[in-house]
């Protein structure tokens, strides 16, 4: 199987004559048609939704039959791609199937899938591909630095299918940021003394900063560009994360967790600074509750069993190179887990427990950027815990209060009003 299908273009051989001029000049009716049917918001509604059916069962005779029974009810939905993306059973079957020993290599059909699916540039099927990318990239890496002799052809089609859609969506364009000159007035105030005038070499635009550069294309993932290429399909899925479903954004957690090693001792520095008893208590029950959860974490990893020369290997302490380029998007990710409010409080620990493992990490490799992100997240993790206990105890004695407190009225007799 070849993952990188070539286009078959057909070539007419006859020489230009005039009825190639005649059809050129002459619409053709089936275009007229076709151009009609494209505007259609009825035709692409239906379209869309035949495509999401057709890929649904596409991945039913990829997964076992116990798993592809609840496919056929996916695709009997009004909306089969978004039922797929929820589907957490879905979710798991296709994580089991990528814990066989030859999963994500050129032969495997599941890469085969999720290929085909992104490159149907749907949306929302695209969505569904990189619900899938925290497991795929957790074990491609793993696996491609614990032993590179084995081929994951298939997780390297995905990701450059990823990385090629971006290639093509960034035009060659580097991503930008205006960075505001402090010496200029603010929009916001009136300056007390008016502003001096500029001299020849000073200009009063704003500097431009870059956050990305242009992106190259790439034909093959090659070991100087392999983090830059996931670094980018991670950077799509952050830019699609509050569609993402809880389970995936645990899976990223997790791997990200296992990548830092998780025996470090520097996570808990900031367990132990100064801060008031009842504060620093409720510290020590948060690390008491991630140095659990990381050891079902561990155990969980153990279920996924990554073969290795026939044997297999647990996650924990499957630490790789950690880059830049691959740990910003992580970062950005982890932040959005801790931070945003619709997620659920086991998301929020398990990026606590990244986070914490990624600071370990950092401060023994001196990262300064790493350093720097890890801390404030850390800290920022810490004052939205004190603030959601300290509200949580606010709306406990409130109504505690109002209970107690309240005075109560004495009942009016009735008046029964009676019609003679």
């Amino acid at each position: 199987m070849d993952l990188h299908r070539n286009n078959n273009y057909l070539v007419s051989n006859t020489s230009p004559s005039s009825s190639s001029s005649t059809a050129s000049t002459t619409p053709h009716p089936a275009a007229g048609a076709a151009s009609g049917a494209s505007d259609d918001p009825m035709h692409s509604w239906w379209e869309s939704i035949s495509k999401a059916r057709s890929r649904i069962h596409a991945l039913s005779t990829v997964l076992p039959p116990s798993d592809s029974l609840s496919l056929f009810s996916l695709a009997d939905s009004d909306r089969p791609a978004l039922s797929l993306l929820s589907s957490q059973e879905t979710y798991s079957a296709v994580s089991s199937a990528f814990s066989a020993a030859l999963s994500g290599s050129g032969s495997d059909p599941l890469c085969q899938w999720l290929y085909d699916t992104y490159l149907t540039s749907d949306h929302q099927l695209r969505l569904v591909v990189l619900s899938y990318l925290p497991v795929l990239t957790g074990l491609y890496l793993t696996r491609i630095h614990s032993d590179p002799s084995p081929s994951l052809a298939g997780f390297e089609a995905v990701l450059l299918a990823i990385y090629s859609a971006e290639v093509k969506a960034r035009s060659g364009k580097p991503i930008t940021i205006s960075i505001v000159d402090l010496s200029q007035p603010s929009l916001y105030h009136t300056p007390r003394n008016k502003p001096q005038s500029l001299g020849p070499n000073r200009s009063s635009q704003p500097s431009v900063g870059v956050l990305c550069p242009p992106l190259e294309p790439q034909l093959a993932v090659k070991s100087t560009k392999r983090a830059t290429i996931v670094g980018i399909a991670l950077d799509c899925y952050y830019r699609q994360i509050s569609q993402m479903p809880a389970w995936s954004k645990l899976d990223l957690c997790r791997f990200t967790a296992a990548w830092a090693g998780q025996d470090c001792p520097c996570r808990r520095e900031f367990d132990n600074d100064n801060e008031t008893e009842d504060e620093s208590q409720s510290i020590a029950d948060l690390q008491h509750e991630i140095e659990h959860d990381a050891e079902d974490v561990v155990e969980e990893f153990g279920h996924l069993k990554i073969y290795e020369n026939g044997g297999s290997e647990n996650l924990k302490g499957a630490r790789i190179p950690l880059p830049w380029e691959l740990l910003q998007p992580v970062l950005r990710i982890l932040g959005h887990c801790l931070l945003a409010p619709l997620n659920s409080q086991e998301v929020k620990d398990a990026a606590s427990i990244a986070v914490r493992s990624l600071y370990g990490r950092a401060s023994h490799e001196l990262i300064p950027q790493a350093i720097l992100a890890t801390r404030s997240l850390i800290q920022l993790d810490k004052r939205a815990r004190a603030d959601s206990k300290a509200a949580e105890a606010a709306t406990a004695s409130g109504n505690a209060s109002s209970n107690t407190n309240t005075p109560t009225k004495a009942k009016k007799p009735e008046i029964l009003l009676v019609s003679k």
